[in-house]
């Protein structure tokens, strides 16, 4: 009996039931609930480079993919330009205006529309690879691994500080930031050490933490309710009624997600025009 016990709670865990067939209410196990493992993947590939392994796996794979997609586009879409676009050309423009309209010049002013190319590569880049994660048959927002928005984050910080440096000054750039004049004295004795973290580690931390964890987040709840579909459905009333409902709910998330998906990229984008804003003019 003890040896029937271990056997069913390995097979529960591994969403097999006893009898060898798919894990199902009523049929033995308990339910798979999705963890942490969802979101690493075994190396396709492994690269070794100065002794530093490098792994090609699903993640990889599709960050890839999603940057030739976006490439490919737009060589498309700006191949010939003409004055009356196709429709290829007429949605990069569109894509493009958005950016340039509505975060460049709506945030950094007429000095914005020289970092116009480099704010739409992020926001295409940033909402393909969320938008993997509804894309059949990959299935996985590549956003959801925290280091792809940290190495993001990294390259917004480091030209965020090297702009701020270039046209403030090194010293002007850190007194901005940590003394905005018009305050009384004695409030920098606290606010000076908090902007300086601010700009140091809270500004990179969180925009890189916002978006991971929303992908995160979001790929999580699709998982659980696509295993409780699964899961609920078997030959009962309950088992019908609730498999139903979390197919239905699995619908309405994907619907859901997809708006996340672009609110996110738009908002990393804002955050990045913000910081360049910040960078080129003296905080006040």
């Amino acid at each position: 009996m003890v040896v029937d016990l271990a056997t069913s709670a390995v097979l529960a865990s591994e969403g097999v039931a006893p009898d060898g067939g798919g894990c199902h209410l009523g049929s033995g196990c308990g339910f798979p609930a999705p963890n942490g493992d969802i979101f690493f993947f075994d190396p396709y590939v492994t690269l070794t480079v100065l002794g530093v392994d490098f792994h090609i796996n699903k993640a990889v794979v599709l960050m890839a993919l999603g940057s030739v997609i976006i490439v490919t586009f737009f060589l498309v879409a700006f191949r010939r330009p003409k004055i009356v676009p196709g429709k290829t050309q007429l949605v990069g423009e569109v894509g493009y205006l958005f950016v340039r309209d509505g975060i460049a010049r709506e945030v950094i002013g007429e000095e914005g529309d020289r970092f116009v190319p480099f704010l739409t590569s992020m926001f295409f880049f940033v909402w393909v690879m969320n938008f993997m994660g509804v894309l059949p048959f990959a299935q996985f927002p590549v956003m959801s691994r925290v280091m792809f928005p940290a190495g993001l984050a990294l390259i917004v910080y480091v030209l965020y500080m090297y702009l701020g440096m270039k046209h403030q000054g090194v010293w002007g750039f850190f007194r901005n930031a940590m003394f905005p004049p018009g305050l009384p004295v004695f409030v920098y004795v606290l606010l000076a050490p908090i902007e300086l973290l601010g700009v140091l580690i809270v500004r990179p931390f969180t925009q890189a933490i916002r978006l991971f964890a929303n992908m995160f987040a979001g790929h999580l709840l699709l998982v659980t309710f696509s295993v409780g579909t699964w899961y609920l459905l078997s030959p009962s009333v309950i088992g019908i009624l609730g498999s139903a409902a979390s197919f239905t709910t699995v619908v309405a998330l994907t619907g859901f997600e997809m708006f996340i998906q672009g609110l996110q990229a738009f908002i990393f984008t804002l955050l990045t025009a913000v910081y360049i804003s910040g960078s080129l003019h003296a905080e006040h």
